[in-house]
């Protein structure tokens, strides 16, 4: 009974050890990597894009942070590995874009939707109390609702 434990137990321990992935590799130089990751935070993965390309698995982010490293190590400044990735992918790839014509949308549409809503808030909450109050009821109306009221509680 012990053997068959201890042979559960190894075949478990060994089982998810070989179901393992490799980590991701590294730049040889911390300072590299370093940049990369500061740089891969302000670019978003064009596969999840929700995720920053720093944080994604993708194999696209992979191999952009792959590229980001390499032009790191050829020397460019982030500036340009940045004007690089807008280049080549658009103002997309950038969590916060230049404001220019092109992004005014992307950078007003937030705001403009949220005074649309409050309009249409206030408007119907208006016409609802305008249309809500109860019209006011005749002398005949007062009297047979008195007298329904007298028969229920006879």
């Amino acid at each position: 009974m012990r053997l068959r434990t201890l042979l559960l137990c190894c075949g478990l321990l060994f089982g998810s050890v070989a179901t393992a992935k490799e980590a991701a590799p590294m730049a040889a130089d911390v300072e590299v990597e370093k940049r990369m990751v500061a740089i891969s935070e302000e670019l978003r993965c064009l596969v999840c894009q929700n995720e920053s390309l720093s944080g994604s698995h993708a194999e696209l982010a992979q191999d952009l942070r792959r590229e980001i490293r390499k032009m790191i190590s050829d020397g460019k400044s982030d500036k340009e590995i940045l004007d690089f990735m807008v280049a080549r992918y658009g103002d997309f790839v950038r969590y916060r874009p230049p404001l220019k014509p092109t992004t005014w949308l992307l950078w007003g549409g937030p705001f403009v939707l949220m005074a649309g809503g409050l309009t249409a808030l206030i408007a119907f909450l208006r016409r609802r109390a305008r249309n809500g109050a109860a019209p006011a009821l005749s002398e005949e109306e007062h009297r047979r609702a008195a007298a329904l009221l007298d028969q229920s509680n006879s």
